[in-house]
């Protein structure tokens, strides 16, 4: 069974074509506020005309959660499957798969992006940082 899919509008389009080009991008307004997802105005000022640029795609896991339901068909495969809290070193925080040491999954663990493709569509998924000293 096909994965559920994103609309993908003119809004977020700069998002998803970032991931196509293996790259993370989050909005950033004059104020200096980054964010994710996509929105027309800054969350923190409320102003509108945000850029989009490229983020380093590294940052640490908050939190995580290991589903061994599936409450979409598509997911049963799957189980079971981790979803993390990742906190970008630039601000925005986003779900996503953190695809490798899920036995030491904890708080404060260092990711990096690792676009992953999934019926035609790039997703922002993530490993665990090889530089990091875990205890």
């Amino acid at each position: 069974m096909e994965l559920p899919k994103p609309e993908i509008t003119d809004l977020n389009r700069p998002y998803w074509e970032g991931l196509r080009e293996g790259r993370l991008r989050v909005q950033r307004c004059g104020c200096g506020h980054a964010w994710l997802p996509a929105r027309r105005e800054c969350p923190s000022c409320l102003r509108d005309g945000a850029r989009w640029e490229d983020c380093s795609g590294r940052g640490s896991v908050l939190s995580w959660v290991v589903y061994h339901t599936a409450y979409h068909p598509a997911f049963e495969s799957r189980l079971p499957y981790h979803v993390a809290l990742i906190e970008l070193d630039e601000g925005p925080r986003l779900l996503s798969r953190v695809l490798d040491g899920h036995e030491r999954l904890q708080g404060g663990l260092r990711v990096e992006l690792a676009v992953s493709w999934e019926d035609g569509l790039a997703l922002p998924t993530f490993r665990l940082d090889p530089n990091q000293m875990l205890v």
